[in-house]
């Protein structure tokens, strides 16, 4: 006989276990009041109107940046058809001078472009906490207020639309109904 390695995530396990305590317990009648709602946790993260309106603030907030990199790229394209298009007619020391002044551009660009996705990437994470944070309350509102026993999200191999709440919460961070709208 052949073992076979099942992985859970650490909700899904917990919710699993969480459901076969709960029927163990209280038995079958306990398991026909049982209140159980699925959320899509991708769905929501892309759908909430807090998700676009912290693509807008990050696009904004690096636009600049990005239009300067862009400027800086231009440059080193134009030093490049200089350098190909006149090296015939330079001397030896201009088209020297010409690459290291090109060199230097393209290591400038690298290091302007590491300090950029560096950046994008750190302020993309805190509004990416940020909104969790947001979803996570507002499942636990609705759960309060629904009367929900268990909540599943990551790790559910099937929902069925009797139990997804997912539009629920969705319709809830639309609302501002979930903490303070920022």
């Amino acid at each position: 006989m052949k073992k076979r390695n099942i992985s859970f995530s650490s909700t899904a396990l917990v919710a699993v276990v969480a459901v076969f305590m709960t029927l163990g317990a209280a038995g079958a009648a306990a398991a026909e009041s049982l209140k159980i709602g699925f959320v899509n946790a991708a769905r929501v993260s892309s759908e909430a109107p807090q998700a676009e309106e912290a693509r807008r603030k990050l696009e904004s907030e690096f636009a600049g940046r990005d239009q300067e990199l862009v400027a800086m790229q231009r440059e080193a394209r134009q030093l490049e058809e200089r350098l190909a298009r006149d090296a015939d007619v330079m001397s030896e020391s201009e088209q020297r001078e010409l690459e290291r002044q090109l060199v230097s551009r393209q290591r400038e660009i690298r290091r302007v472009q590491d300090e950029f996705r560096e950046d994008f990437s750190m302020r993309r994470n805190e509004e990416l906490g940020k909104l969790q944070r947001r979803i996570v309350e507002a499942i636990h509102e609705l759960a309060k207020e629904e009367g929900f026993d268990l909540i599943v999200s990551d790790g559910v191999i099937f929902a069925s639309d009797q139990v997804d709440i997912t539009n629920k919460v969705i319709e809830r961070l639309g609302t501002g109904e979930s903490g303070s709208r920022r």
